[in-house]
């Protein structure tokens, strides 16, 4: 019977994410990737324009304010993501499956780990700095609903958040 490492992931994942995630593991473990996707994140408006000014990306920022995405289009969107990471992540050699999630992310994750006992749960996020600094971020609440070590990726990059 397979191990699991169950993703969180925000954005799609990229090669060095894939290669940050494989890297958890050896060649002879039997692993599966469990990635999932959140419908809708439920981001705070000001924390993002926050999020967005400390990156200074002040175009970001007040596309913040001009664009709320339909239901219709945060779904489309999470369906696309959750498709190139799969891709992504099978390109790596990995066996992977995933879907999009419904609700709350961290619960959906938490829910996730605790249903298939997974050795191992990750988040894969770009730079939230508020959250991030007052320990708010999805890997925090999770390590505290979980009560594990819970590891955090920042996107695209071989950085590590501290939760």
């Amino acid at each position: 019977m397979s191990e699991s490492i169950i993703i969180l992931t925000e954005e799609p994942l990229s090669a060095i994410d894939a290669e940050n995630i494989t890297d958890l593991y050896g060649p002879e473990d039997d692993v599966e990737l469990v990635l999932l996707v959140p419908a809708d994140t439920k981001r705070n408006l000001l924390v993002d324009v926050i999020d967005q000014l400390t990156m200074l990306d002040v175009p970001a920022a007040l596309r913040e304010f001009r664009e709320r995405p339909s239901a219709e289009e945060v779904q489309a969107d999470a369906a696309d993501i959750l498709k190139a990471s799969l891709t992504v992540l099978l390109a790596a050699g990995a066996k992977a499956t995933g879907r999009v999630a419904q609700g709350d992310a961290v619960a959906s994750l938490v829910e996730q780990v605790t249903d298939s006992q997974a050795r191992q749960a990750v988040v894969v996020t770009r730079p939230h700095a508020v959250a991030d600094t007052f320990r708010q971020d999805w890997a925090h609440q999770a390590q505290r609903k979980l009560g594990l070590p819970v590891l955090h990726l920042y996107s695209g990059s071989g950085f590590i958040g501290d939760s």
